[in-house]
């Protein structure tokens, strides 16, 4: 797979945004393994955005590890500063049985009550909340409130 090309305005918004991110993923004195690679591989799953750092002093090399990575795991380079590698690859789009959870609908919530004394065991109670019910902060489940009545004079001036 190609690499991901930027432009240098974005490659610097992405290095602005890789300053204060620490290495994920360490390339030790084997060079780059098989599973070197598909820890960086799922590391840009995850993050998106990532630090390798390289333990070897053969800057040829390192340089070599970087375009490689990069080629491998269609990843855009960002920057090979000393003894790190910042890579970029959007992070895919989650699959549709996890984005249903945040649609509107019924949900089990898990409450959780604790004793008023502090020594006792807390209350554990699953409970299934309707698309239009609300979880307090007491524990309490509570219908959302209906929408203002807008006047008849309002809706016939409009």
């Amino acid at each position: 797979m190609p690499q991901i090309n930027l432009t240098p305005a974005q490659r610097k918004d992405k290095r602005a945004d890789a300053h204060h991110l620490d290495p994920v993923v360490m390339i030790g004195g084997d060079g780059l393994t098989p599973a070197v690679v598909k820890e960086t591989d799922a590391a840009l799953n995850a993050h998106g955005l990532i630090k390798v750092r390289v333990l070897g002093d053969d800057r040829t090399a390192r340089e070599a590890m970087f375009a490689q990575l990069c080629d491998e795991l269609n990843a855009a380079p960002i920057q090979h500063i000393g003894k790190l590698l910042v890579l970029w690859r959007p992070i895919p789009e989650k699959a549709a049985a996890e984005r249903s959870d945040t649609m509107p609908g019924p949900r089990v919530v898990k409450i959780v009550k604790f004793s008023k004394s502090g020594n006792g065991r807390p209350q554990v109670n699953k409970v299934k909340v309707m698309g239009n019910q609300r979880v307090t902060q007491g524990g309490e489940i509570k219908r959302a409130k209906k929408r203002r009545m807008v006047s008849v004079k309002k809706n016939a001036a409009e």
